[in-house]
């Protein structure tokens, strides 16, 4: 009845591609001063949509590749070991830009919705569903025939039991129904006692860059802080009332950090980013909502705080850095192989189908443009390799990601191709810099095919919405969204009604904040983790219990975990735009559709071959 949420992680920002090497040993802890919370819940959405917007865009050619053949993750450590250490990320263009673009583009009212998500209690053994298999924890051990995936200490006969169904009836991604009954064990980890589970979230005031991405977006934020943090509040007491979290409760702190995501997201600031850990760690934080850049998921990490929303780091980074580290934002490798075999199976020695003009029906000539980074630079030589391997060829460009001089770059840029002839592009761009270029292809009548990557927020249709419809309608690419529904018909959008709901007290009648998916998905990964982990609560038990969670399919695509996999999503669809189409999100003219494919999913080893199955545009 939730339908697809259609927000993209996003993310809206630039793909984070952090390679650092770390050491393998985690530094000793600093004495930490205690800060004070009360700070706005900008933070949240500062994180969950940086940490999921912020990322996507650049995401695209982020990851590494092997050879020819199937996609291997493994390569992408041997390969980017050897070329520089990734230390930069583009600006948080994203991230702030769709905040902003997005803003124009938001019903100003939200008509209310039916609450969907079934109430299962918590609290007591037995009270609801069919009990399963009964587990007793006796001297301290969970035994193993619990549905979650917690191993280790719990308090002494604690009983963990399966019941029939899922533990939210309605929720696609709620872990399979847990029953407990017993002590939880008390203080099993740093931010975790026998009644809450401390996480933190960082309110970073990047306010000039903020108020310049508005302005290029010919908008202001409608979200207030206010707006924000009675979301949060709302999203957490659903979590708090409808998961299984063994009598504890998630209590979020927030600050305001000394670190600049801007500055951040561009490889600066390391120092600051370090200060805001320590921070968060002096709060008791067990895990911090808002570790949407390199530098601070990685002070977060070195002070044994768990982080969620990393801007797409490759897979070995997360692998260094497990178990702490977790995002909704897709693994960099599996993002950068998602693109590149798309592209081989669907476009690679063809002729130009959907370009418009006198480019329809040439071969593809291939484009790719991503920022000039250096990070970013070394997933386009990888996508590139990927391409190579299977004799399809194509040309990289690159950009600076300076929002004063996106403008003139994207009309030089344009004016550049168009003389070259290129039939497609491949963008791995921020949302704010298509804009530009779609503006400035139309002023010089070209009109080449665009294939967006499912990053950075422009599978959404709000976002296209901004582009030159001229121009845009010769967009199709892939996303790992399922199809779009009304804003009232999300995931986020009802689990915020059940919490207003629990206590109205929070929402005194208010509609959520815009980014209220975002927050809700961020809250989810958390949620889902902490009850597979069982009563006794770890970062070790985090994982494990991560890892046994059934992968589940739902309006972000397919999520499941796995020692190769702390992101998600793992899958993806073909995507067309349809400029004329009106949007079930906002109701505005220009969506994206599902071909003749009829919404067929996919994985970077699955493609099939043929063209691609999106209706051939009319000019």
């Amino acid at each position: 009845m939730f339908g697809r949420l259609m927000q993209g992680y996003t993310a809206v920002a630039v793909v984070v591609l952090v390679v650092v090497l770390i050491a393998a040993i985690f530094p000793s802890k600093l004495p930490r001063s205690t800060h004070s919370s009360g700070v706005s819940t900008a933070a949240i959405v500062l994180g969950a949509v940086l940490g999921v917007i912020v990322l996507t865009g650049l995401a695209l050619f982020l990851a590494t590749r092997g050879a020819a053949g199937a996609p291997r993750r493994e390569a992408i450590g041997a390969f980017l070991l050897q070329h520089r250490l990734l230390r930069g990320y583009a600006p948080a263009v994203v991230l702030l830009a769709v905040i902003a673009l997005v803003a124009t583009l938001v019903p100003s009212t939200t008509p209310p919705v039916a609450n969907t998500f079934a109430s299962r209690p918590t609290g007591s053994l037995g009270s609801t569903g069919t009990t399963g298999g009964q587990t007793t924890a006796q001297n301290g051990q969970v035994a193993s025939g619990a549905t979650s995936g917690a191993a280790g200490s719990a308090g002494t006969g604690a009983v963990v039991s399966s019941c029939s169904g899922n533990q939210v009836p309605g929720d696609p991604y709620a872990p399979p129904c847990t029953q407990f009954a017993g002590n939880n064990g008390g203080a099993t980890a740093k931010g975790v006692d026998g009644n809450t589970i401390t996480v933190t979230a960082r309110l970073t005031t990047d306010q000039n860059f903020q108020n310049t991405l508005a302005q290029l977006a010919g908008a202001q934020l409608q979200d207030t802080n206010a707006d924000n943090e009675r979301t949060l509040n709302a999203i957490v007491q659903y979590f708090n009332t409808h998961f299984q979290f063994y009598g504890r409760k998630i209590v979020v702190k927030y600050f305001t950090g000394q670190g600049s995501l801007s500055n951040e997201l561009q490889g600066y600031g390391q120092g600051a980013a370090e200060a805001d850990a320590a921070t968060a760690q002096s709060m008791g934080a067990f895990a911090d909502l808002t570790a949407e850049s390199e530098p601070y998921a990685t002070a977060l990490w070195q002070d044994g705080v768990m982080g969620f929303g990393d801007p797409y780091m490759p897979n070995f980074w997360h692998q260094q850095h497990a178990p702490y580290d977790w995002s909704i934002a897709t693994d960099g490798t599996d993002l950068a192989t998602d693109i590149g075999y798309y592209a081989v199976s669907k476009l690679c020695n063809q002729g130009a189908a959907y370009a418009g003009g006198s480019l329809r029906g040439q071969p593809r000539k291939i484009a790719g443009i991503a920022p000039q980074n250096e990070l970013y630079q070394v997933s386009v030589q990888v996508f590139s390799a990927i391409m190579h391997a299977h004799g399809c060829d194509d040309t990289q460009f690159a950009y600076t990601l300076d929002l004063q001089t996106e403008s003139q770059q994207a009309a030089n840029l344009v004016a550049q191709l168009k003389a070259a002839g290129y039939t497609t592009i491949v963008c791995g761009c921020d949302p704010i810099f298509p804009v530009y270029l779609s503006g400035a292809a139309a002023q010089q009548n070209y009109f080449p095919e665009f294939v967006e990557i499912g990053a950075a927020l422009v599978d959404q249709d709000y976002v296209g919405q901004l582009y030159n419809q001229q121009f845009y309608q010769h967009a199709f690419g892939i996303s790992p969204n399922e199809a779009t529904v009304p804003y009232t018909q999300t995931l986020g959008y009802a689990a915020y009604e059940v919490g207003c709901q629990s206590n109205p007290s929070i929402c005194s009648g208010q509609g959520p904040s815009f980014f209220v998916n975002l927050i809700y998905v961020q809250m989810a990964m958390l949620a889902i983790g902490i009850q597979m982990a069982g009563p006794d609560l770890t970062p070790a038990t985090f994982q494990k219990g991560m890892f046994a969670y059934p992968p589940r399919e739902g309006p972000y695509g397919q999520w499941g975990w796995s020692p190769t996999q702390y992101t998600t999503p793992n899958d993806f669809r073909e995507v067309c735009w349809s400029p004329n189409t009106i949007s079930p999100y906002n109701g505005k003219q220009g969506a994206y559709i599902q071909g003749a494919n009829n919404g067929a999913r996919w994985t970077a080893s699955s493609v099939p071959g043929g063209a691609p199955g999106c209706p051939i545009p009319s000019s």
